[in-house]
C-alpha cells in the first residue's frame, strides 16, 4: 500500500499522532514500570465454567492476521470455521452447525442480517476491536437469551467504563497496515467522571484484492467502517444507566458469489440500566431495550461489470445490471433479576423480539417496490440457577420457554411455535489433582429461521409455500463433558460433546425451471441426526522463555435418515504454537495442519454453501513477533502463510462464473501476507 495514502486518512492521522504523543510523554517518564509486550494470539485463551465457557480479548492482535468483523475473529477460537465469499463477511460455523443454532449476541442483544442468501451475516455488522470481550457458551447449557443457540451462544460485549476525578479518560488507538492494501484504523475514547461518562468506537478499514499462493488475483476487496457512542450515568456504585447509538456501512467484493454487496448499513440505538444490592437477597436487576436496523443492497453492476444478456427486440447482447434491496428491523427487550440464598445464586427473566423484513428487486425485467413480506415475534420466560454443594462441586440448570410466531405476508400465512429448552449441568474442582471438569446435558427446540423457510424457493422468489408450512421444528439433545489438568509446567484441556438431533432442518441443491431458465437452488427438509466431536489442547512451558501448545478439533455428523454425513463440516484440524517470551519483545510461530475431508454430502449443505467435493489436506506456517516500545505502546507484526502456499479451505464457496471460475471450482485462500499493527493504550 502506498504510505501516503494512510497519512491522507484522517482517523489513521489521529491515532498516529495520539501514539506518537503518547510516546513522547512516556519516554519522559522513564521512573514508570514498563508494561509487558503483548503476546500475539494464536490459542485458546481464559475459560471459566471448568472450560465449558471460553473468554477472548478482542482488543489483542490475533494471528492469521488481525479480524476484518466477527467470523474473522471467531476462527481463532477451536470449534470455530467460517464459510467463504471472499476477504471479509463469512458466514461461522461452529461444530459443523451454522445459522441461527448460534446465536450471535452484541452486548447482549441480537441484531440479524436481512440478504436471503446471508451475504450480510450477523457477525459481519461487528468490529470485534471495538468490543472488550468475547464469550462463547458451548453447547446448550444456558437459556438467558432469547430463542437459545443449540451449538453455541456468542456474546460480544463491552464493559461499563472506570474513571475517577484522578483519571478522567481512557482509550485505546490502533492502526494496521498490511498486503495487498489493508489498512484497518481503531479508536475507543472514554471521558468523564465517577458519575457520567461519554464513550466514542469509531474504526475504518479496507483491502484490495488478494492473490493466492500462484500469484493469482482472487476478487476481494472491500471498504467498511463503524461508529458507536455511549452516554452512560452512574450516581453511584450500584447504578449504571446507559444510552447507545451507532451506525456503520461497507461494501465487499465477493469471489463466491454472481453479486456483491454494495450496502451494509446498520442503524442502532440502545438503552439499559443496572441495579446492584437492591436487598440483601435481591443482587442485581437489570434491564435493556435495543433497535437496529440494517439495510443491505447486492448487485453485480457496482464492484464487476455486470452479465449481458440477449435483448429480444434488437436481437443484440445488452448489459443485464441488477440488484436487490433487503431490509430488517429488529427490537429486543430483556428484564432480568438476579439472586442470591446462601449456596444458591438464581437469574430468572423475561424478553421479547420482533423483527420484520422487507426486500425489493430491480433490473431490466423487473422494478419491484420495498414490501415487508415476513413478520417475526417472540416472547420468553427463563430461569438459571447455580447451586454450589461444596468447595468441590457446583450444580447449574435452567429452563426456559418460548412463544413464537411467524408472519409471511406474502403467503397470507402464519404459523405459531412452543418452544422449551433447558439444561442440566454438574462442575467439579479437584484441588489435589489441579484439575477441573463439566458434564452437562441440554435440550432446545428452534423454529426454522427466516433463511430456512423463505430462502428454499425452487428459483422463485423465496416464498415456499410447502417450506413454510411443512419444516417441523429442530429438537437436540446435547451431551457435553470437559476436563482440564495443570500440573506444574504441563497443562491439558478438552471439551467433547455427542447430540441426537431430530427434524434436522437439511439443504439439498438442485438445478429447478423458472421463468428465466435453469437455477441452481436450495430446497430443505427434515432429517434425523447424530453429532459428536471435540476440541483439545496440551501445553507445556518449557522454561521462563519458551512455551508450547498444541490444539486440534474435530466434529462429525451423520445424516441418519438417509445414512449419509452431514454437509459442511470443516475437517479435522490441529494447531501447533511455539513462543519465545521476553519482557519487552516476544517471538511465535502457529503451525495450522488440516485434514483432508472425505465426509460429504455432495450437494447437500446450508444456505450459504454447499458440499462440492473431497477437499485436499493443506498445512500453513505463521510467524509473528510483538514489542513493547514504551509504555502502553506496542507493535506486533506477523507473516500467514511463509511459504506461499495455494490451499482453499473445505468450507469456502464456488468461485462465481462471472469471474472465470468452473462451477465446482473452489477460490483460493489468500497467499503470502505481511501486516503490522500498532496500538497505544491512554
Amino acid at each position: 500500500m502506498a504510505q501516503p495514502k494512510f497519512f491522507l486518512q484522517p482517523l489513521s492521522a489521529a491515532i498516529f499522532v495520539a501514539c506518537y504523543s503518547g510516546a513522547a510523554f512516556a519516554a519522559e517518564q522513564v521512573h514508570v514500570a514498563q508494561r509487558l509486550a503483548p503476546i500475539v494470539v494464536t490459542a485458546q485463551t481464559a475459560n471459566d465454567a471448568n472450560g465449558l465457557i471460553i473468554w477472548a480479548d478482542p482488543k489483542q492482535p490475533i494471528q492469521p492476521i488481525p479480524a476484518t468483523d466477527g467470523a474473522d475473529y471467531l476462527q481463532s477460537i477451536p470449534g470455530f470455521s467460517s464459510i467463504k465469499n471472499g476477504g471479509t463477511n463469512g458466514d461461522v460455523t461452529f461444530r459443523g452447525m451454522f445459522g441461527s443454532r448460534i446465536k450471535i449476541l452484541t452486548d447482549g442483544s441480537e441484531s440479524l442480517g436481512a440478504c436471503p442468501a446471508r451475504m450480510d451475516a450477523p457477525t459481519s455488522y461487528i468490529q470485534p476491536e471495538s468490543y472488550d470481550q468475547i464469550s462463547v457458551v458451548k453447547g446448550p447449557q444456558t437459556v438467558q437469551y432469547a430463542n437459545t443457540g443449540s451449538a453455541a451462544t456468542v456474546i460480544f460485549e463491552r464493559k461499563k467504563p472506570e474513571l475517577t476525578a484522578a483519571k478522567p479518560y481512557q482509550g485505546q488507538a490502533s492502526v494496521l497496515m498490511g498486503s495487498f492494501g489493508r489498512l484497518d484504523q481503531n479508536v475507543e475514547t472514554t471521558l468523564g467522571d465517577a458519575k457520567k461518562y461519554i464513550r466514542l468506537n469509531a474504526n475504518r478499514s479496507e483491502s484490495n484484492s488478494y492473490q493466492d499462493g500462484d500469484g493469482n488475483t482472487v476478487p476481494s476487496a472491500w471498504e467498511r467502517w463503524n461508529a458507536d457512542i455511549a452516554l452512560g450515568w452512574t450516581p453511584d456504585e450500584n447504578t449504571w444507566l446507559e444510552l447507545t447509538g451507532g451506525k456503520s456501512d461497507g461494501e465487499a467484493l465477493y469471489a463466491g458469489r454472481d453479486m456483491d454487496g454494495s450496502r451494509f448499513a446498520r442503524e442502532s440505538l440502545g438503552l439499559r440500566f443496572e441495579k446492584k444490592n437492591l436487598t440483601d437477597v435481591i443482587q442485581k436487576v437489570e434491564g435493556q431495550l435495543n433497535y437496529s436496523y440494517n439495510d443491505h443492497v447486492m448487485d453485480n453492476f457496482r464492484l464487476r461489470t455486470p452479465p449481458m444478456t440477449h435483448d429480444m427486440m434488437t436481437h443484440q447482447m445488452v448489459s443485464n445490471p441488477s440488484e436487490m434491496q433487503v431490509t430488517r428491523r429488529t427490537l429486543n427487550t430483556r428484564f432480568a433479576m438476579t439472586s442470591e440464598w446462601d449456596k444458591l445464586n438464581l437469574i430468572t427473566g423475561i424478553d421479547s423480539q420482533q423483527n420484520h423484513h422487507a426486500g425489493s428487486m430491480k433490473s431490466l425485467m423487473m422494478d419491484m417496490p420495498l414490501t415487508t413480506n415476513m413478520k417475526f415475534q417472540s416472547y420468553g420466560a427463563f430461569g438459571e440457577m447455580a447451586y454450589q454443594f461444596n468447595e468441590r462441586s457446583k450444580l447449574v440448570t435452567g429452563a426456559r420457554v418460548d412463544q413464537v410466531k411467524i408472519d409471511a405476508l406474502k403467503l397470507n400465512d402464519d404459523r405459531s411455535e412452543t418452544l422449551p429448552s433447558g439444561f442440566i449441568r454438574l462442575e467439579n474442582q479437584y484441588p489435589e489433582h489441579d484439575a477441573k471438569s463439566y458434564i452437562g446435558l441440554g435440550y432446545v427446540e428452534r423454529v426454522p429461521d427466516y433463511w430456512e423457510l423463505f430462502s428454499t424457493a425452487h428459483g422463485n422468489s423465496g416464498m415456499s409455500k410447502p417450506a413454510f408450512n411443512d419444516l417441523d421444528t429442530e429438537k437436540t439433545l446435547q451431551l457435553d463433558l470437559g476436563y482440564q489438568h495443570q500440573h506444574g509446567a504441563f497443562n491439558s484441556w478438552v471439551s467433547a460433546y455427542a447430540g441426537l438431533i431430530n427434524d434436522y432442518i437439511l439443504m439439498s441443491y438442485h438445478n429447478h425451471s423458472s421463468g428465466h431458465g435453469h437455477s441452481f437452488s436450495a430446497g430443505a427438509k427434515n432429517v434425523d441426526a447424530t453429532i459428536a466431536g471435540a476440541e483439545a489442547g496440551l501445553g507445556y512451558q518449557f522454561s521462563d522463555a519458551i512455551q508450547a501448545d498444541v490444539s486440534a478439533m474435530y466434529a462429525w455428523g451423520e445424516n441418519s435418515t438417509d445414512n449419509k454425513a452431514l454437509p459442511q463440516i470443516a475437517p479435522l484440524e490441529g494447531r501447533f504454537n511455539l513462543r519465545y517470551v521476553q519482557d519487552k519483545y516476544t517471538l511465535g510461530m502457529l503451525w495450522r495442519v488440516v485434514a483432508k475431508q472425505d465426509r460429504i454430502s455432495l450437494n447437500q449443505g446450508n444456505i450459504v454453501g454447499y458440499d462440492i467435493n473431497e477437499s485436499k489436506a493443506f498445512s500453513t506456517l505463521a510467524l509473528n513477533a510483538s514489542y513493547n516500545l514504551m509504555k502502553d505502546v506496542d507493535v506486533a507484526v506477523g507473516v500467514d502463510n511463509v511459504l506461499d502456499k495455494t490451499y482453499t479451505e473445505h468450507l469456502n464457496k464456488a468461485g462465481s462464473s462471472g469471474f472465470g471460475f468452473a462451477s465446482n471450482e473452489q477460490f483460493n485462500n489468500t497467499g503470502r501476507n505481511y501486516w503490522a499493527r500498532i496500538s497505544m493504550k491512554f
